[in-house]
């Protein structure tokens, strides 16, 4: 299967969009029938998945600075879907986020509803995926692209790579294995495969070079799971953006992408078409076992000067160690935003997991109960919008929203520290933060331990990087920090979707009061709640009154 797999902006399509995007904001319509697709992306197996318009890949979104979204979704599936921008703040408009029972109840089968997303001011690459039930790791994902006005550099023509792990099954039955107390856990390993915008990554298509030309190129990990490296051997790789922040420039071999992260960097064609190149992209997880040709798994496609000159593949570095990766701590974002203080409110989260008496284990946050979606009969945002001052109480949210209540415009802090075996990425919504500092954690035992002790202390420059997803590694503690502008209600949540659907999360309950003031929830979102058994759309996360709440389940016993 020989797959159309770069999706390709020319030149003149880029420029054409920087013209327009800088004279009108435009509406842009995009229909998705959100279905079932039986489909074979890695050229291995074919399996039921979750596409859009009958088809998979979804096709990216490109939009111009300034441009709002209309996502007209129609749910063909027969369970509630909800759809996210990822990296998106959704300012004034928190119902959209598409957070399933967080922001919104999903849109029950058969129903429709659209979803506007303002741009804003931000620009860079996105990318929009399901939130509910995981839905996002059976397909349900797609790049956006918002194209700047003005360019933060100087490129002729881009290239876009969105990378996928893909598993032989539905989420859901992985799910059960992973949830069967009778099994043991973590279960077995599995070893996915990787995709390239959407297809195997070794069937892709070249991408073309000119001499003397420059080119951007945009890598988004869509993975569940697993990382990709990326990189253009023969060729460095000059990064100006991370998740949607432009940065300053900085000179890289290779970029290391956790899923949900994403990067531009520029890259200077060679003056001769003498050769041809190669491009790498290793699929990889540091949490499994290393097996050859499935952990990791190297995808290769061809960078073409001319198509009958030879390909030039370098040697590869002596080890990893020798490639010269992003470093949060070192990168600087390039508005200039200085370092957030002082720190009005802070919040220590300590990465883990229990196995509960029902047999099965959760990962969670130490102290507070495994972050379920499954539970509420209110999304959080409409318990904050509803119930008057009641809403600056974390418990009127319940046990499973984790819930920690922010005052408007404090600077918060936030430290998470990762004690177990397993790196993490964690994600932010309705923000970018500053990354502070990483050092290594005081918790944990045996192989962490080890990796702590190996661990430097790394504090960011005044100007720190700002980023909406980032990795703690494991034996590791970061420090971040963001303004609370933002009224809403906005998770926080590991990123490797397993870890998600067993509870590693928090709710940011952003300034309830001054939501309460400026924010009206359609009534469109209000009558999909009510439409649906046993929802509502005001009262605590259980519907009732004050802190009743009776009618839901409580967290598992310990």
């Amino acid at each position: 299967m020989r797959a159309p797999a770069t999706w390709i902006t020319t030149a003149i399509a880029v420029a054409a969009s920087w013209s327009s995007s800088c004279c009108w904001a435009r509406v842009v319509h995009v229909s998705w029938d959100i279905g079932y697709v039986s489909v074979n992306r890695d050229g291995y197996a074919t399996r039921r998945a979750i596409g859009v318009n009958g088809a998979l890949p979804i096709p990216a979104l490109h939009v111009s600075a300034g441009d709002t979204i209309a996502l007209h979704v129609r749910n063909s599936l027969d369970e509630p879907t909800a759809v996210h921008f990822h990296g998106l703040f959704q300012n004034g408009t928190a119902y959209g986020d598409g957070a399933g029972m967080t922001t919104q109840c999903g849109i029950p089968p058969g129903g429709s509803h659209t979803y506007v997303a303002a741009t804003g001011r931000q620009t860079g690459t996105f990318w929009v995926h399901g939130h509910f039930h995981d839905q996002n790791a059976d397909g349900l994902r797609a790049p956006l692209v918002i194209h700047e006005a003005a360019p933060p550099a100087d490129y002729d023509a881009e290239y876009l790579f969105s990378l996928e792990d893909w598993y032989d099954q539905p989420f859901a039955d992985r799910m059960r294995v992973v949830l069967d107390p009778r099994g043991k856990f973590p279960p077995d390993p599995s070893f996915p495969y990787g995709l390239v915008n959407g297809y195997n990554g070794n069937e892709t298509q070249p991408i073309r070079f000119e001499p003397g030309r420059r080119y951007r190129i945009r890598v988004v990990n869509m993975s569940l799971t697993e990382w990709f490296r990326f990189s253009l051997p023969g060729h460095r790789l000059r990064v100006i953006e991370a998740d949607g922040v432009r940065a300053q420039p900085c000179d890289v071999d290779a970029l290391d992408l956790g899923p949900a992260q994403r990067y531009s960097a520029i890259v200077q064609a060679h003056d001769s078409v003498a050769a041809n190149y190669i491009y790498n992209a290793t699929l990889y997880a540091n949490f499994v076992p290393r097996v050859a040709g499935m952990n990791p798994r190297v995808y290769l496609g061809s960078v073409e000067y001319a198509a009958d000159a030879p390909t030039h593949v370098p040697p590869p570095p002596a080890s990893d160690a020798a490639l010269q990766l992003p470093d949060d701590s070192a990168m600087q974002a390039l508005d200039g935003e200085p370092l957030l203080e002082p720190v009005d409110a802070r919040i220590s989260l300590l990465a883990t997991s229990h196995k509960y008496a029902d047999g099965t284990t959760r990962a969670l946050f130490e102290g507070l109960a495994p972050f379920n979606m499954s539970v509420p009969a209110v999304p959080a945002l409409f318990t904050a919008a509803s119930v008057g001052e009641l809403a600056l109480d974390p418990a009127v949210y319940g046990p499973q929203a984790c819930a920690h209540v922010l005052r408007h415009l404090d600077v918060v802090e936030i430290e998470v520290r990762n004690p177990t075996d397993i790196d993490h990425p964690f994600h932010m919504h309705g923000h970018t933060f500053q990354i502070v500092e990483y050092g290594p954690s005081s918790a944990g035992s045996g192989q962490n331990a080890t990796a702590a002790a190996r661990i430097p202390l790394r504090r960011t420059s005044r100007i720190p990087m700002r980023r909406d997803t980032l990795v703690v590694r494991t034996g590791e503690y970061v420090r971040i920090r963001f303004r609370a502008d933002n009224p809403g209600v906005w998770l926080f949540h590991c990123h490797m979707d397993v870890h998600f659907a067993l509870g590693l999360a928090i709710t940011l309950v952003e300034a309830p009061d001054v939501l309460q003031q400026r924010m009206v929830i359609p009534q469109e979102l209000v009558n999909m709640c009510l439409a649906q058994d046993g929802l509502h759309a005001s009262g605590n996360a259980a519907g009732n009154a004050g802190l009743d709440m009776s009618g839901i389940l409580p967290p598992p016993a310990w």
